[in-house]
C-alpha cells in the first residue's frame, strides 16, 4: 500500500522557513514591498505545510462507528484550508501590499541586499520544489505534470507543489522588480513587482483549491487504477460481465462497489465462496484497495 510521503512537506518546510526569516531582514533594510510581501508569503507557507503535516496525521484515524469508513478524506479538508490561506494570506495580501506602496512610495534602500536574499531564495526554492518533483515522478513514472495535476487523488503532494511553483515564479517577479527599481529610481517597479506576486498566488491557489473541492466532494480512483481494477474483475473466470463498477478514493484507500453477473453456481453457498475469493484476490493485486462492496447481480 502506498502511504503518503511527507518528504516533500519537510523539504519545503525546511526551505521556507529559512526563506521567511532572511526575506524579513532584507525587507526590513530594504524598505522592499516586493520583499515584504515575499516574506509574508513564506511565512504562510511555513503554516501551511505545519497544516498539511498536522492533516496527514489525522487521516490516519482508525475506523469508528460515527466515521465507518475512517478519517483518510480528512487531508482534503486540510489541502482545501491551506489553498485558502494561499489565497488570502499570501495573494490577497502582496496585493494590498503592492496598491499601498503605489499610493504610497517608498525609496527603495540596499537593494543588493535584498537582490542576494532573492537569489538564495530562488535556489533554495528550486530545491523544495525538485524534492517534490521526485516525489511526483516516483509514484507516477512517464506521466506529464498537467496529466498529474488534474488526475492525482495526492491532495497534499498537490499542494505542496502547487505552492513551490507559486513562490519560485514570485521570487523571479520580485527579484525583477527590485532589480528595475534598483536601476531605474523608480519604486513603481517594486509596488508593481508585490502586486505580481499577488495575483500569482491567487491564480496558482484557486487552480490547487478547485482540485481540491473535487476530492472532498468525492472522486472516483484515478482513471488509471479504476481501468486496472475493471480489467481485473473482468478477466476473472468467476465473472461473466461488469454491469456496474464504482471507485471512490478515500484518502490513501480506494473504495469499491461492483455490480457482476456471475457464472452460476450450485448453491448460494458457493456463489458466497466465490465472492469472497474476488475481493480478496482484489485486495491482493490492489493494496489500496481498503473496502470492496461486491453484488451478485443479473442484467437486466
Amino acid at each position: 500500500m502506498k502511504e503518503e510521503s511527507p518528504k516533500a512537506i519537510f523539504y519545503a518546510l525546511a526551505a521556507n522557513s529559512g526563506i521567511a526569516v532572511c526575506k524579513f531582514v532584507a525587507a526590513a533594510l530594504t524598505g522592499s514591498g516586493s520583499m515584504f510581501a515575499e516574506a509574508i508569503h513564506s511565512s504562510a507557507d511555513c503554516g501551511n505545510q505545519l497544516l498539511l503535516l498536522f492533516g496527514l496525521r489525522a487521516a490516519r484515524k482508525p475506523a469508528s462507528e460515527l466515521h465507518p469508513l475512517g478519517a483518510g478524506r480528512e487531508i482534503y479538508f486540510y489541502a482545501l484550508i491551506v489553498a485558502l490561506l494561499l489565497f488570502f494570506a499570501g495573494g490577497a495580501f502582496s496585493v494590498y501590499e503592492g496598491v499601498h506602496r503605489l499610493l504610497v512610495p517608498e525609496p527603495l534602500s540596499h537593494a543588493y541586499v535584498a537582490l542576494a536574499v532573492l537569489g538564495v531564495s530562488v535556489v533554495l526554492e528550486a530545491l523544495s520544489l525538485a524534492g517534490a518533483l521526485r516525489e511526483i515522478r516516483r509514484h507516477n513514472p512517464g506521466q506529464s505534470l498537467w496529466r498529474w495535476f488534474r488526475e492525482t487523488r495526492e491532495s497534499e503532494l498537490l499542494v505542496v507543489a502547487g505552492e513551490d511553483v507559486a513562490a519560485l515564479a514570485g521570487l523571479v517577479m520580485a527579484f525583477a522588480a527590485v532589480l528595475l527599481t534598483m536601476l531605474t529610481g523608480n519604486p513603481l517597479y517594486d509596488a508593481l513587482g508585490s502586486i505580481g506576486v499577488g495575483v500569482l498566488l491567487m491564480v496558482i491557489a484557486w487552480a490547487v483549491a478547485r482540485e481540491v473541492k473535487s476530492m472532498l466532494l468525492g472522486e472516483s480512483a484515478s482513471p488509471a487504477v479504476r481501468r486496472a481494477i475493471e480489467a481485473h474483475l473482468r478477466a476473472r473466470p468467476e465473472v461473466t460481465g461488469i454491469i456496474n463498477l464504482i471507485t471512490l478514493q478515500w484518502g490513501r484507500h480506494v473504495v469499491v462497489a461492483v455490480q457482476a453477473e456471475m457464472v452460476d453456481y450450485p448453491s448460494g453457498r458457493a456463489l458466497i465462496d466465490a465472492i469472497n475469493v474476488i475481493e480478496a484476490d482484489l485486495q491482493l493485486s490492489f493494496p489500496q484497495v481498503r473496502w470492496v462492496f461486491f453484488e451478485p447481480e443479473v442484467r437486466r
